[in-house]
């Protein structure tokens, strides 16, 4: 699960209240989140750069976003960029890699986009973004209207438009492959740093005309409305209906329909009561995560507390049983393991070269399940025999007196040839379905 850093100062600061360790690890529970730990390391220099800090959040934040919905990138990607140091309209265009030159960010030359394929090649963070478009024979460029480079989305935006602790205007584009994320991204940024403004909560939208057929756009969208003389574009909100009985049948309440918008305001959702049984509630643009009446059971759920649910047996009766396979594998392995043997338990992925080169079989890669996006060398494949794993235990216990005696009963992942598909097979003639056995003896 993704790991967030809040300053707990600001976080006192929006709540009104100064918790202390305990009080906010119970208050964390009763949202259904976890504390992780408390770090004090940065303190001191937290009341140094005071509001320097927008700027780090907002890089973070970004950062966040593209691991998550963005999905790497693949999906969205963000830049951010200091207004004030380009100018508009900008141009989101595709050029010929050796046509795009500019100076990339924390760099002090220019590249040509060919140039940066290689350059980028070994940088541990931006590396693993380069595929998204380096097989493409264009490559997507961002420009204002001096032809200057701002970004070359998805991989790096340009020196000249560089966010500093000295910038007051920032723009903010997202590129992407799937419009709705896009828009789920943008509002998510808007509405997070929109606080940073000089008119907190306020921001300034952006008409973008599409080349294909002249459509015009305005992002963020939103609403059109005016105070005192002034247009002003609130975010667009979304309003769905939910059950009253529904969701009491869902989180095991017995709670009305008034009980039930008071929660929920709570959760920063409004709640208007159509009926006895009906509520028509608002989705602002922070809550994308809301997208059926489950998540608005959820949220009612946590504003009244879990912790009040009282316990009772269910209203069926259900009769749990272990598999077979699974009754099995546990008496096997007392057996084998009363019989003088230690059990190893290793990693269901491993590498390429363990289940080929260093078991002298090239033909096994043909067989085995690849992983598309391995985080390291040791978990490229599923493993298709327990042989390589128990070698590497015995590799890791080298100086234990002799002889070690090891087994395995675990799943292996092999192809089945007849149907393309991946299946769990048998490799064992001692269990016959999903497991191997394997037993190893050195001496």
């Amino acid at each position: 699960m993704p790991t967030v850093g809040i300053k707990k100062t600001l976080l006192d600061k929006h709540l009104e209240k100064c918790y202390t360790e305990k009080e906010f690890d119970e208050l964390c529970f009763e949202y259904g989140l976890e504390l992780d730990e408390i770090t004090s390391e940065k303190a001191a220099a937290e009341k140094e750069r005071g509001q320097a800090g927008a700027g780090d959040d907002l890089s973070e934040s970004e950062d966040k976003l593209h691991q998550n919905i963005c999905r790497k990138r693949t999906l969205v990607a963000i830049g951010t960029h200091d207004l004030d140091t380009i100018s508009g309209p900008f141009t989101y265009t595709a050029e010929l890699p050796s046509n795009i030159k500019f100076i990339p960010l924390n760099q002090t030359r220019n590249f040509t986009a060919e140039e940066l394929m290689n350059f980028y090649s070994t940088d541990s963070h931006l590396k693993t973004y380069l595929p998204i478009i380096r097989d493409k024979e264009r490559y997507p460029v961002i420009y204002d209207s001096n032809d200057v480079v701002c970004s070359m989305p998805p991989i790096i935006n340009g020196e000249h438009s560089k966010i500093t602790l000295n910038t007051k205007n920032v723009f903010i584009e997202a590129t992407a492959t799937d419009l709705q994320k896009a828009i789920v991204v943008l509002d998510t940024v808007v509405t997070m740093f929109s606080q940073y403004c000089e008119k907190p909560f306020t921001i300034e939208p952006v008409e973008v005309v599409y080349e294909q057929d002249g459509r015009k756009e305005v992002y963020p969208a939103g609403v059109l409305f005016y105070i005192k003389n002034d247009k002003v574009k609130m975010l667009s909100c979304r309003e769905i209906m939910v059950r009253v009985s529904e969701i009491n049948t869902k989180i095991g309440f017995q709670l009305d329909a008034r009980t039930m918008a008071t929660l929920l305001t709570r959760m920063s959702l409004k709640a208007e009561t159509v009926n006895e049984n009906t509520l028509k509630v608002t989705i602002p643009p922070t809550r994308h995560d809301i997208l059926h009446e489950c998540d608005v059971a959820e949220d009612v759920g946590v504003a009244y507390g879990f912790n009040k649910l009282v316990r009772r047996l269910p209203e069926s009766n259900t009769v749990a049983e272990a598999f077979p396979l699974n009754k099995l594998s546990d008496l096997l392995r007392g057996e084998v393991a009363a019989a003088g043997w230690t059990e190893a338990l290793n990693f269901a992925l491993c590498s390429r070269e363990d289940i080929s080169t260093r078991l002298r079989d090239e033909k096994a890669l043909d067989h085995a399940v690849h992983i598309s996006n391995p985080k390291t060398l040791e978990f490229q494949v599923a493993r298709s025999s327990l042989l390589p794993g128990l070698l590497k235990t015995i590799s890791a216990n080298r100086d234990m007196p002799l002889p070690l005696k090891l087994f395995e009963l675990q799943d292996v992942i092999l192809k089945d040839p007849t149907s393309g598909k991946t299946s769990l097979l048998a490799t064992s003639c001692t269990i016959q379905c999903r497991k191997q056995l394997l037993v190893l003896l050195t001496v």
